[in-house]
């Protein structure tokens, strides 16, 4: 079960893994502020071209340094198991021994322009296969659905569907998915496959445009589920796989404030309901044949000081990933019969990332997931619910004993007297990073926590030297509901203060400082870098934005965008005049004046649905005025910010899925952020070197 709906869960960047396809060269467009001369903004652009293919050559052998590990590319039938690597599905059978891979399914199925495998789902004796295939440099998907009887090398699709978004199957022979068109999940249909041919049966309209609907499974894969949300309320209706060709059934009509999710056994439903202490999420349960909330009875809350994060029904249990205040992962685990019994697991200090493992068909004795940090490589851990413990499968015990590094769990005091938790990772200690270049990371929209998985790029500039902090503001989710809450709308300034907090907080402690600081942000993250750009620029000497949102008024005032209406929730109505207001005061693209800002690199894409590239566009002319503006009334010899706007082509908000492509784009990134904090690259490469040696010498005094 995912706590976070997917129309929040597409804000986050997939990691990129696909190797396979050509390099394509993308057009890059490079615009410079006019306060630089011709001869230094040459300079500078050669500085970071050459920085780039030194970047680029790094890059190449830190991903080969860490390509095996582990990731959720496998899945289990009864009887194969399967392994997918982007472009194309391959099993063998569960025998022992070495067994022949067969190629079961292939990308190009979906259509010319159709290369990404993005989601698998088996049918319940894994006769069928369904797969959703994303367009190229796009977000539009196609699923296909594939016959794995008599499988072979030239078995083309049996069914491809158009803009498909979600989808599971309820029978061998039935499958039920929700259509995205123009950002929209509105529409549930389902597909009856019979030996008269197919037959497609529209099952669920949506009419509130504020709402998003997906389709899901129950673990124990009796039931399916259509799961209607918007940013303040949820409905659900599930369809009994006993009876998969019957409508719909209700479970609990919507209700300003009430958020649901829903699993089954036993013919109960296990429902996670914002009804505990603070709205925040607590375990209910009810008979299946009586759903409705008159029935719902409180099983379990939340320890004081922690939230749920997300929940696994295994066949005896329910398993909790909860964070404390400090935003570090417990697995708790509760028995699903009376007397409850509750245990806690801890997990290891450097762990910041819980992913569930890909499952094909019902396994409900364990739960396997991986762990990882942005610098450390993820670890395969399987909960047993049998032997109650936690285990490390072998061949991922060798990424344990990495150069060490630190865990710094540490909190921000906002100006309202809010601690807000911070995630420092560093090799140094603590009290030796005040020369360190820091990079901050910040998120804070849509309930939705920081990405916290392994970055191979992460982990370079943590053995350059490097402190990366992880800001967990509100508006983000880290904290629970009420975190989200506590900073959406008209309350969404607060994400500014506490992300200005967290880095003053930083510099007092004796972590960097201005000048070799820098803030990374991603699509509406960039909301708060960009405010806090305009007033706490001094804070920063260089930010990288990716697939900005910048221009928050202006797209929140035009109804006709695709997400407009849907994202009122969060960032208010400017047809209410005090919503208005409140945008404007903090919106990064209406409050830039002429001032030192920090160099900025704006990575965009061209036909980019989710940001208007005119928003960006507008940022950027108006940022390079102010600049121009500024730089006529400073000394000459001063310090004038670069604005670059690296504007790739396609519309891929989440940034290029190709390894090449994401590579370059990366290698970008780096040379930016060196040549801004004047690092010198050898330099940090000979620090490095010279740290790693110190700690293998640690390692082997006896």
């Amino acid at each position: 079960m995912n706590l976070i709906t997917s129309s929040c869960l597409l804000l986050l960047r997939p990691v990129s893994r696909n190797i396979y396809r050509a390099n394509i060269h993308p057009l890059i467009s490079r615009l410079y502020t006019e306060g630089f001369s011709q001869t230094t903004a040459e300079l500078s652009k050669a500085q970071h071209r050459g920085q780039e293919q030194r970047f680029k050559r790094r890059l190449h052998s830190i991903h080969r340094k860490f390509a095996n590990v582990p990731e959720n590319l496998e899945f289990q039938g009864h009887h194969h198991v399967y392994f997918e690597d982007g472009k194309g599905i391959y099993r063998s059978t569960l025998e022992h021994g070495e067994q022949e891979m067969v190629e079961v399914f292939r990308a190009d199925w979906a259509g010319d322009g159709y290369g990404s495998i993005q989601r698998v789902r088996l049918s319940p004796t894994e006769t069928m296969l369904a797969a959703t295939v994303k367009k190229d440099h796009h977000e539009e998907t196609r699923c296909v659905l594939a016959h794995l009887g008599g499988v072979n090398l030239h078995q083309n699709a049996m069914l491809v569907l158009d803009n498909v978004h979600s989808f599971e199957w309820a029978a061998d022979n039935v499958l039920f998915y929700s259509t995205q068109e123009a950002l929209r999940c509105l529409r549930v249909f389902r597909v009856h496959l019979s030996d008269s041919g197919v037959q497609t049966t529209l099952v669920y309209e949506e009419k509130d445009p504020e709402f998003f609907v997906e389709v899901s499974r129950s673990s124990d894969q009796r039931l399916v589920t259509i799961n209607c949300s918007s940013k303040i309320s949820s409905e659900v209706w599930f369809i009994d796989s006993k009876t998969p060709l019957s409508f719909p059934t209700l479970i609990q009509s919507r209700q300003p404030g009430l958020l649901y999710h829903v699993e089954h056994s036993d013919n109960h439903l296990f429902i996670l309901a914002n009804t505990g202490a603070h709205q925040e999420y607590q375990l209910l349960r009810a008979p299946l044949a009586s759903p409705s909330l008159t029935h719902w009875v409180s099983v379990f809350s939340a320890v004081p000081g922690t939230v749920i994060k997300d929940m696994e029904l295994l066949q005896d249990r329910c398993v909790f990933t909860v964070k404390d205040s400090q935003c570090r992962l417990q697995i708790q685990t509760l028995t699903t019969q009376e007397p409850y019994q509750l245990n806690t697991l801890q997990l290891p200090h450097w762990a910041c990332d819980l992913s569930p493992q890909r499952v094909g068909t019902v396994d409900r004795g364990s739960f396997g997931f991986l762990l990882s940090s942005p610098v450390h490589p993820p670890v395969r851990y399987l909960y047993s619910s049998r032997k109650q413990k936690l285990s490390i499968t072998g061949e991922d015990i060798r990424y344990i004993s990495l150069p060490e590094f630190n865990t710094t769990r540490l909190q921000a005091a906002s100006p309202d007297g809010t601690m807000v938790p911070l995630t420092l990772l560093h090799m140094p200690a603590l009290s030796e990073l005040h020369n360190a270049p820091l990079l901050l990371h910040v998120y804070g929209a849509y309930g939705v926590d920081l990405n916290m998985a392994f970055s191979p790029e992460k982990r370079l500039l943590l053995e350059d030297g490097w402190a990366l902090a992880y800001c967990h503001v509100r508006g983000g989710g880290e904290r629970g509901l009420a975190w989200h809450q506590a900073g959406s709308v008209l309350q969404k300034r607060r994400g500014v203060e506490d992300l200005a907090a967290c880095i003053q907080t930083l510099h007092h402690l004796g972590v960097s400082h201005p000048p070799l600081t820098a803030l990374t942000a991603c699509s509406a993250g960039a909301v708060l870098a960009g405010a806090l750009c305009n007033h706490n620029p001094l804070l920063l000497r260089a930010v990288i934005l990716q697939a900005p949102f910048l221009d928050v008024l202006g797209t929140m005032q035009d109804p006709s965008l695709p997400l407009t209406v849907e994202e009122r929730g969060e960032w208010g109505d400017p047809l209410i005049r005090e919503h208005r207001d409140n945008i404007a005061s903090y919106c990064p693209c209406h409050n830039i004046i002429p001032q030192l800002y920090p160099s900025i690199l704006i990575t965009a894409y061209s036909e980019d649905r989710r940001v208007p590239l005119s928003g960006v566009m507008k940022y950027v002319e108006r940022l390079k005025n102010a600049i121009q503006t500024c730089s006529t009334r400073v000394d000459v010899n001063e310090r004038v910010p670069a604005v670059i706007l690296d504007l790739q082509p396609g519309g891929d908000h989440f940034g290029p899925e190709d390894f090449h492509l994401s590579l370059n784009e990366s290698a970008r990134h780096l040379a930016f952020l060196y040549t801004e904090l004047g690092l010198d690259h050898q330099k940090t490469r000979r620090r490095r070197k010279e740290n790693s040696n110190n700690l293998t010498r640690k390692s082997h005094k006896p």
